[in-house]
């Protein structure tokens, strides 16, 4: 009978428990007799216990992520475009710890055109919102999460109010140019040497 003032043992008491309860029953036959008489007794009858609450209906299993193995060669590629029009690769190998801000910048100015380039030659690129930044924006239930991060204190559903702090940016097109089949896309630039 359990005394409801009193603690119910843990896990590892109750081992230790039994297996004192054991060896005692083994050796003291008037112990083993009550443990006997204990076991037998009508237990008392448990409270009624509330029917559980209903569970809630499962959400519906997310659909299965399809992953598709990206080709490296188009990433290689675009990857050689700025280092030809940008030197891209150049300027990010480069130890910058011995060069001026001033140098730096120069530099930088020259890196950023030359990626401007590219990415208008190659791409057409749109802002993911149309508003301006800094101004104040609903999202509505199901909005399209992969285009729209929420940032800050995310709590509850949608609909949700904020500022828009990015515009984001969606390539409309893409116009690589089509590689030989012999080209290998994993050399960026090749080695020059002047003779």
């Amino acid at each position: 009978m359990n005394n409801s003032s009193q603690p119910l043992p843990s896990f590892f008491s109750r081992i230790s428990i039994a297996i004192g309860a054991f060896f005692r029953a083994l050796s003291d036959a008037d112990y083993a007799a009550r443990l006997a008489r204990i076991d037998d007794a009508p237990q008392p009858a448990a409270a009624p216990v509330a029917p559980p609450a209903p569970a809630p209906a499962p959400a519906p299993a997310p659909a299965p992520v399809t992953l598709r193995v990206a080709t490296p060669d188009a990433a290689l590629q675009l990857l050689s475009l700025f280092q030809r029009e940008a030197r891209l690769i150049d300027f990010t190998q480069e130890n910058l710890s011995a060069y001026s801000d001033a140098d730096i910048g120069a530099a930088a100015r020259v890196v950023h055109e030359g990626c401007a380039k590219v990415l208008k030659e190659h791409f057409t690129i749109q802002p993911i919102r149309s508003e301006a930044e800094g101004s104040r924006v609903e999202l509505p239930e199901g909005f399209d999460a992969a285009a729209v991060r929420l940032t800050g204190n995310v709590v509850g559903k949608a609909p949700f109010r904020g500022t828009l702090s990015h515009r984001g940016w969606r390539s409309a097109e893409v116009r690589l140019p089509k590689l030989a089949e012999a080209h290998d896309a994993a050399i960026l630039a090749p080695a020059e040497v002047e003779l």
